[in-house]
Protein backbone atom coordinates (compact mmCIF):
# COMPACT_ATOMS: atom_id res chain seq x y z
CA UNK A 1 0.00 0.00 0.00
CA UNK A 2 1.25 3.46 -1.07
CA UNK A 3 1.91 5.92 2.01
CA UNK A 4 0.93 9.15 1.51
CA UNK A 5 3.09 11.90 0.88
CA UNK A 6 4.61 14.00 3.51
CA UNK A 7 4.35 17.53 4.38
CA UNK A 8 6.90 20.36 2.77
CA UNK A 9 8.86 22.05 5.09
CA UNK A 10 7.12 25.32 6.55
CA UNK A 11 9.06 28.26 5.98
CA UNK A 12 10.62 29.89 9.31
CA UNK A 13 12.09 32.62 7.30
CA UNK A 14 8.83 34.77 7.84
CA UNK A 15 7.71 33.62 11.09
CA UNK A 16 8.63 36.94 12.54
CA UNK A 17 6.55 39.34 10.76
CA UNK A 18 3.54 36.77 10.85
CA UNK A 19 3.88 37.29 14.62
CA UNK A 20 4.49 40.86 14.43
CA UNK A 21 1.46 41.24 11.87
CA UNK A 22 -0.82 39.12 14.22
CA UNK A 23 -0.06 41.00 16.91
CA UNK A 24 -1.10 44.69 15.59
CA UNK A 25 -4.12 42.93 14.00
CA UNK A 26 -5.75 40.67 16.61
CA UNK A 27 -6.06 43.55 19.28
CA UNK A 28 -7.86 46.31 17.00
CA UNK A 29 -10.03 43.56 15.85
CA UNK A 30 -11.20 42.62 19.31
CA UNK A 31 -11.63 45.83 20.41
CA UNK A 32 -13.82 46.65 17.79
CA UNK A 33 -15.78 43.30 18.06
CA UNK A 34 -16.23 44.27 22.05
CA UNK A 35 -17.57 47.96 20.93
CA UNK A 36 -19.89 47.24 18.02
CA UNK A 37 -21.15 50.10 16.99
CA UNK A 38 -19.38 52.28 14.27
CA UNK A 39 -16.28 51.12 15.36
CA UNK A 40 -17.27 47.97 14.14
CA UNK A 41 -18.82 48.54 11.32
CA UNK A 42 -16.60 50.60 9.84
CA UNK A 43 -14.16 47.67 10.34
CA UNK A 44 -16.48 45.07 8.38
CA UNK A 45 -16.82 47.88 5.14
CA UNK A 46 -12.88 48.36 5.32
CA UNK A 47 -12.59 44.37 5.20
CA UNK A 48 -14.89 44.36 2.39
CA UNK A 49 -13.39 46.44 -0.11
CA UNK A 50 -10.02 45.17 0.59
CA UNK A 51 -11.55 41.34 0.06
CA UNK A 52 -13.61 42.86 -2.97
CA UNK A 53 -10.33 44.37 -4.22
CA UNK A 54 -8.38 40.90 -4.10
CA UNK A 55 -11.20 38.78 -5.64
CA UNK A 56 -11.60 41.30 -8.19
CA UNK A 57 -7.78 40.57 -8.94
CA UNK A 58 -7.85 37.33 -8.94
CA UNK A 59 -10.79 36.20 -10.27
CA UNK A 60 -11.23 38.64 -13.08
CA UNK A 61 -7.57 40.19 -14.43
CA UNK A 62 -9.21 41.75 -17.12
CA UNK A 63 -11.31 43.90 -15.43
CA UNK A 64 -10.46 43.72 -11.49
CA UNK A 65 -11.59 46.91 -10.82
CA UNK A 66 -15.11 47.08 -12.33
CA UNK A 67 -15.51 43.50 -11.00
CA UNK A 68 -14.05 44.59 -7.39
CA UNK A 69 -16.42 47.64 -7.31
CA UNK A 70 -19.55 45.50 -8.19
CA UNK A 71 -18.57 42.97 -5.65
CA UNK A 72 -17.83 45.88 -3.05
CA UNK A 73 -20.95 47.58 -3.67
CA UNK A 74 -23.09 44.78 -3.68
CA UNK A 75 -21.79 43.07 -0.06
CA UNK A 76 -21.86 47.07 1.39
CA UNK A 77 -25.54 47.14 0.63
CA UNK A 78 -26.17 43.85 2.67
CA UNK A 79 -24.08 44.58 5.29
CA UNK A 80 -25.78 48.18 6.08
CA UNK A 81 -28.97 46.51 5.44
CA UNK A 82 -27.93 43.90 8.42
CA UNK A 83 -26.39 46.39 10.45
CA UNK A 84 -29.82 48.53 10.61
CA UNK A 85 -31.64 45.10 11.50
CA UNK A 86 -33.20 44.56 8.18
CA UNK A 87 -31.42 40.93 7.71
CA UNK A 88 -34.38 39.24 5.72
CA UNK A 89 -33.29 42.25 3.22
CA UNK A 90 -30.28 42.18 3.63
CA UNK A 91 -29.99 38.36 2.45
CA UNK A 92 -32.33 39.65 -0.16
CA UNK A 93 -29.68 41.74 -1.52
CA UNK A 94 -27.11 38.97 -1.66
CA UNK A 95 -29.22 37.24 -3.92
CA UNK A 96 -29.15 40.50 -5.94
CA UNK A 97 -26.37 41.82 -5.50
CA UNK A 98 -24.64 38.49 -7.09
CA UNK A 99 -26.37 38.86 -9.92
CA UNK A 100 -25.90 42.15 -10.83
CA UNK A 101 -22.32 41.22 -10.49
CA UNK A 102 -22.34 38.88 -12.79
CA UNK A 103 -24.22 41.19 -15.36
CA UNK A 104 -21.22 43.75 -14.89
CA UNK A 105 -18.75 40.68 -15.25
CA UNK A 106 -20.60 39.28 -18.85
CA UNK A 107 -20.55 43.32 -19.97
CA UNK A 108 -16.37 43.42 -19.51
CA UNK A 109 -15.98 40.05 -20.78
CA UNK A 110 -15.50 38.44 -17.46
CA UNK A 111 -16.46 35.14 -16.27
CA UNK A 112 -19.91 35.98 -14.81
CA UNK A 113 -19.70 32.95 -12.12
CA UNK A 114 -16.75 34.38 -10.93
CA UNK A 115 -18.18 37.40 -9.94
CA UNK A 116 -21.14 36.25 -8.68
CA UNK A 117 -19.48 33.96 -6.58
CA UNK A 118 -17.17 36.78 -4.80
CA UNK A 119 -20.58 38.07 -3.68
CA UNK A 120 -22.14 34.33 -2.48
CA UNK A 121 -18.55 34.09 -0.48
CA UNK A 122 -17.59 37.56 1.10
CA UNK A 123 -21.39 38.74 2.12
CA UNK A 124 -22.95 36.03 4.11
CA UNK A 125 -19.76 35.73 6.31
CA UNK A 126 -20.61 39.64 7.02
CA UNK A 127 -24.11 39.32 7.07
CA UNK A 128 -23.57 36.53 10.10
CA UNK A 129 -21.02 38.84 11.65
CA UNK A 130 -23.08 41.66 11.83
CA UNK A 131 -26.15 39.64 13.25
CA UNK A 132 -24.00 37.73 15.56
CA UNK A 133 -22.87 40.91 17.11
CA UNK A 134 -26.52 42.50 17.53
CA UNK A 135 -27.77 39.80 19.44
CA UNK A 136 -28.39 39.29 23.25
CA UNK A 137 -24.63 39.43 24.45
CA UNK A 138 -23.12 39.38 20.68
CA UNK A 139 -19.61 41.10 22.35
CA UNK A 140 -19.31 37.36 23.96
CA UNK A 141 -19.99 35.10 21.20
CA UNK A 142 -18.02 37.59 18.64
CA UNK A 143 -15.23 37.14 21.30
CA UNK A 144 -15.79 33.39 21.20
CA UNK A 145 -15.97 33.25 17.35
CA UNK A 146 -12.10 35.26 16.89
CA UNK A 147 -10.51 33.12 20.04
CA UNK A 148 -12.20 29.76 18.71
CA UNK A 149 -10.79 30.28 15.07
CA UNK A 150 -7.77 31.59 16.14
CA UNK A 151 -6.66 28.41 18.51
CA UNK A 152 -7.91 26.36 15.33
CA UNK A 153 -5.14 28.36 13.12
CA UNK A 154 -2.28 27.71 15.58
CA UNK A 155 -3.16 24.74 17.17
CA UNK A 156 -2.91 23.08 13.37
CA UNK A 157 0.28 24.98 12.80
CA UNK A 158 2.22 23.98 16.63
CA UNK A 159 0.97 20.66 16.11
CA UNK A 160 1.85 20.57 12.30
CA UNK A 161 5.04 22.11 12.71
CA UNK A 162 5.98 19.66 15.56
CA UNK A 163 4.69 16.78 13.93
CA UNK A 164 4.12 16.94 10.65
CA UNK A 165 2.90 13.50 9.13
CA UNK A 166 0.98 12.59 6.10
CA UNK A 167 -0.35 15.43 4.10
CA UNK A 168 -4.18 16.38 4.76
CA UNK A 169 -5.00 17.65 1.27
CA UNK A 170 -1.23 17.21 -1.13
CA UNK A 171 -3.23 18.44 -4.48
CA UNK A 172 -4.26 21.63 -3.18
CA UNK A 173 -2.44 22.65 0.20
CA UNK A 174 0.87 20.89 0.32
CA UNK A 175 1.91 21.97 3.92
CA UNK A 176 -0.89 20.88 6.03
CA UNK A 177 -1.35 17.68 7.74
CA UNK A 178 -3.63 15.44 9.17
CA UNK A 179 -1.59 15.80 12.43
CA UNK A 180 -1.97 19.70 12.49
CA UNK A 181 -5.71 18.96 11.84
CA UNK A 182 -6.29 16.70 14.32
CA UNK A 183 -4.37 19.46 16.65
CA UNK A 184 -6.35 22.30 15.13
CA UNK A 185 -9.88 20.78 16.38
CA UNK A 186 -8.48 19.90 19.64
CA UNK A 187 -7.77 23.34 20.59
CA UNK A 188 -10.93 24.88 19.29
CA UNK A 189 -12.49 22.90 21.64
CA UNK A 190 -10.37 23.81 24.38
CA UNK A 191 -10.86 26.93 23.65
CA UNK A 192 -15.07 27.07 23.08
CA UNK A 193 -14.82 25.22 26.82
CA UNK A 194 -12.57 27.47 28.60
CA UNK A 195 -14.69 30.55 27.51
CA UNK A 196 -18.05 28.90 28.75
CA UNK A 197 -15.53 27.54 32.12
CA UNK A 198 -16.51 30.15 34.60
CA UNK A 199 -20.10 30.04 34.15
CA UNK A 200 -19.97 26.15 34.38
CA UNK A 201 -18.51 26.22 37.05
CA UNK A 202 -20.42 29.14 39.14
CA UNK A 203 -17.19 30.90 39.70
CA UNK A 204 -18.41 34.66 40.26
CA UNK A 205 -16.92 37.57 37.84
CA UNK A 206 -18.08 41.16 38.14
CA UNK A 207 -21.40 41.42 35.69
CA UNK A 208 -19.01 44.44 33.77
CA UNK A 209 -16.83 41.32 33.04
CA UNK A 210 -19.18 38.47 32.49
CA UNK A 211 -23.09 39.24 32.73
CA UNK A 212 -24.92 36.13 32.69
CA UNK A 213 -23.29 34.61 29.69
CA UNK A 214 -24.58 31.17 30.40
CA UNK A 215 -23.39 28.67 28.03
CA UNK A 216 -23.14 24.50 28.74
CA UNK A 217 -19.56 23.52 29.15
CA UNK A 218 -20.29 20.36 26.35
CA UNK A 219 -22.28 22.81 24.34
CA UNK A 220 -19.31 25.41 24.19
CA UNK A 221 -16.76 22.41 23.25
CA UNK A 222 -18.83 21.05 20.91
CA UNK A 223 -19.38 24.54 19.32
CA UNK A 224 -15.89 25.01 19.42
CA UNK A 225 -15.35 21.61 17.95
CA UNK A 226 -17.74 22.31 15.12
CA UNK A 227 -16.68 26.01 14.42
CA UNK A 228 -12.84 24.74 14.73
CA UNK A 229 -13.98 22.25 11.48
CA UNK A 230 -15.32 24.91 9.54
CA UNK A 231 -12.35 26.83 9.98
CA UNK A 232 -10.10 24.07 8.60
CA UNK A 233 -12.38 23.98 5.60
CA UNK A 234 -12.71 27.18 4.58
CA UNK A 235 -8.74 27.01 4.51
CA UNK A 236 -8.90 24.98 2.27
CA UNK A 237 -11.56 25.82 0.28
CA UNK A 238 -9.32 29.07 -0.37
CA UNK A 239 -6.49 26.67 -1.17
CA UNK A 240 -8.80 25.10 -3.76
CA UNK A 241 -9.62 28.69 -5.02
CA UNK A 242 -6.14 29.74 -5.69
CA UNK A 243 -5.15 26.76 -7.41
CA UNK A 244 -7.74 27.43 -9.69
CA UNK A 245 -6.79 30.90 -10.26
CA UNK A 246 -2.91 29.89 -10.54
CA UNK A 247 -2.09 31.98 -7.68
CA UNK A 248 0.19 31.90 -4.69
CA UNK A 249 -1.34 34.75 -2.85
CA UNK A 250 -4.80 36.43 -2.26
CA UNK A 251 -2.61 39.31 -2.40
CA UNK A 252 0.29 41.07 -0.58
CA UNK A 253 -1.55 43.59 2.12
CA UNK A 254 -0.59 41.87 5.34
CA UNK A 255 3.61 41.32 5.85
CA UNK A 256 3.43 37.64 6.13
CA UNK A 257 0.84 36.02 5.83
CA UNK A 258 -0.38 37.61 1.82
CA UNK A 259 -3.65 39.18 1.61
CA UNK A 260 -6.10 39.86 4.07
CA UNK A 261 -8.42 36.45 2.36
CA UNK A 262 -5.39 34.52 3.40
CA UNK A 263 -5.76 35.42 6.67
CA UNK A 264 -9.45 35.47 7.31
CA UNK A 265 -10.29 32.27 5.00
CA UNK A 266 -11.00 29.96 7.66
CA UNK A 267 -13.18 33.16 9.38
CA UNK A 268 -15.36 33.42 6.62
CA UNK A 269 -16.42 29.61 7.05
CA UNK A 270 -16.47 29.69 10.94
CA UNK A 271 -18.70 32.68 11.69
CA UNK A 272 -21.52 30.85 9.37
CA UNK A 273 -21.60 28.31 11.96
CA UNK A 274 -21.11 30.20 15.16
CA UNK A 275 -24.02 32.49 13.94
CA UNK A 276 -26.15 29.07 13.78
CA UNK A 277 -24.99 27.77 17.51
CA UNK A 278 -25.86 31.58 18.16
CA UNK A 279 -29.45 30.72 16.76
CA UNK A 280 -29.84 27.12 18.03
CA UNK A 281 -28.54 28.88 21.63
CA UNK A 282 -31.58 31.23 21.17
CA UNK A 283 -33.83 28.20 20.96
CA UNK A 284 -32.71 26.83 24.14
CA UNK A 285 -30.03 24.61 23.47
CA UNK A 286 -26.60 24.76 25.16
CA UNK A 287 -28.02 26.33 28.43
Amino acid sequence: MTSLPQAKRFNWSNLGLRVASAAVMGPAVLVAAWFGGWPFLVLIAVGVALLSIEWGGMSAPRAPTRISGAVTVAVLAAVFLSYQGHDLLAWGAVVAGALAAALVARGVAERPADAAFGVAYIAPACVCLIWLRSTNQGEWWTLMLFLVTWSADIGAFAVGSALKGPKLWPRFSPNKTWSGFVGGLGCAALMGALIALPSALDIPLPQAVMPGFQLNLWAAALIGLAVGLATMAGDLWESALKRRFGVKDSGDLIPGHGGLLDRVDGLMFAVVVMAIARLANQWGWGH
